[in-house]
């Protein structure tokens, strides 16, 4: 019979945020957030590229060298050959005329005929430092294209300097070096290590984000059933234990619920990203997704139950203890300050996620349910240390409901004056 009353319970918690349209809403939101980051920035690179960005400039060369041509000749065959927007080579000479020169082209770039300037002088065949103005230094992909442009055509006339043929020269300065990490595991092949950095990044994130979002929603669900007298008729026909769990768990599964429709629609997208980038004509990075496996995923979905167990439990002792927002906002805090630690932690840990800091916040009760799949996902966790790790979330998480439990059952039929300290105590001794 109880448990036919829990059922009820985690039920009407259930459906009642399954069928609201905030949930609906924040639903369709996640994957629209996601095909933004994974189209956008694409899309946006394609038309930076296609657009007067760093062709539209104006190069002041006063080197007597023509490097300015050099580089102007980079910039404007840098996408299929010759542009109708190619960077303008102005020759002067250092001094005056320089200074005369640097505030046409200041007008021109104010009255919007040019993007910006570059200046190439002595100090740039001496030093390779070079000087641009504009009113784009904020495109960073623009930026990148003249540094690069920059660079290679004076590396390319030091050599011919030295000697060199001028072709082999320009081969030479022409060649970039890149280091692709891959993550090696004992199952084999992990895939990129940058992938997994950011994949480690985004799953803490994520259960941070549904832990604080549903478990302040267990909070607002409590105090609502307190200031509307609700609880009342509901105690009277299941213990406040029950109802406390029952709550948890069937906000906990929305929680959940959401969670597995983001990732298979994240998925989903992913799979779709490349074939509709390259129809509209953007070539998409190449790299694969995380290996995740069965197991993996079943340790994920375990330590994110328990940690939502831990703080949901919280949260709702916290509501039982208020009588109005104004004093939750007060009281939710250390429980705030507890999981927010967590995720303040995740950039150092995911940086070097087999440091003896690591191991030890990974084993911490409530940090354990955020860091241990954050380091799951960059690094190869020892069994034994997810062994420890779930057992100590699991008695953080029996622990947290059985306080939670004693002050719930106490705090959600007392109104009036917000109870001290010691009074909770009190109800927390009381059999």
């Amino acid at each position: 019979m109880g448990d036919r009353k829990l059922l009820a319970v985690i039920r009407r918690e259930y459906l009642e945020r399954v069928r609201s349209k905030w949930f609906l809403i924040s639903t369709l939101f996640g994957p629209v957030l996601f095909g933004a980051l994974m189209f956008g920035p694409g899309l946006l690179m394609n038309r930076d590229r296609s657009g007067n960005g760093a062709e539209a400039i104006l190069v002041l060369d006063a080197t007597g060298q023509d490097l300015g041509t050099r580089v102007a000749t980079a910039l404007s065959g840098g996408i299929g050959g010759a542009s109708a927007s190619s960077p303008r080579v102005l020759a002067v000479t250092s001094g005056p005329a320089l200074a005369e020169a640097e505030s046409l082209a200041t007008r021109a770039v104010v009255g919007d005929t040019v993007k910006g300037y570059l200046v190439l002088d002595a100090g740039t065949l001496a030093s390779g430092k070079a000087r641009y103005a504009g009113s784009n230094t904020t495109a960073l992909f623009a930026m990148q294209r003249l540094d690069r442009a920059v660079q290679r055509e004076l590396l390319a006339w030091k050599v011919e300097q030295s000697g060199v043929d001028p072709e082999v020269g320009r081969q030479l300065a022409a060649t970039n070096v890149t280091i692709e990490a891959e993550r090696l595991s004992k199952r084999g092949r992990g895939g990129s290590g940058q992938v997994n950095f950011f994949a480690g990044l985004i799953v803490a994130l994520l259960l941070y984000m549904v832990t604080f979002v549903y478990g302040l929603n267990v909070l607002r669900g409590v105090l609502e059933e307190k200031q509307t007298r609700v609880a009342e008729v509901v105690v009277a026909s299941i213990p406040a234990q029950r109802l406390l769990l029952g709550k948890v768990l069937g906000i906990g599964g929305v929680g959940l619920t959401q969670v597995v429709i983001w990732i298979g629609t994240s998925v989903a997208l992913w799979q779709a990203r490349a074939p509709m980038l390259a129809r509209l004509g953007v070539d998409a990075a190449p790299f694969a997704l995380p290996d995740v496996t069965a197991t993996s995923l079943a340790l994920l979905l375990a330590f994110f139950l328990l940690g939502f167990l831990l703080y949901a439990s919280l949260f709702a002792a916290v509501g039982a203890m208020v009588n109005s927002e104004q004093e939750a906002q007060q009281a939710q805090m250390p429980v705030v300050l507890l999981l927010v630690s967590t995720i303040l932690l995740a950039q150092g840990i995911v940086m070097e996620p087999e440091s003896t800091f690591a191991r030890i916040v990974s084993m911490l009760p409530h940090a354990a349910p955020i860091v241990m799949p954050l380091r799951m996902t960059v690094t190869t966790v020892p069994t034994s240390e997810l062994a420890g790790a779930l057992v100590s979330v699991a008695l953080g998480a029996l622990a947290s409901i059985w306080l939670a439990g004693r002050i719930y059952r106490v705090g959600l039929l007392m109104y009036g004056k917000r109870p001290t300290l010691r009074e909770v105590v009190t109800w927390i001794g009381r059999r």
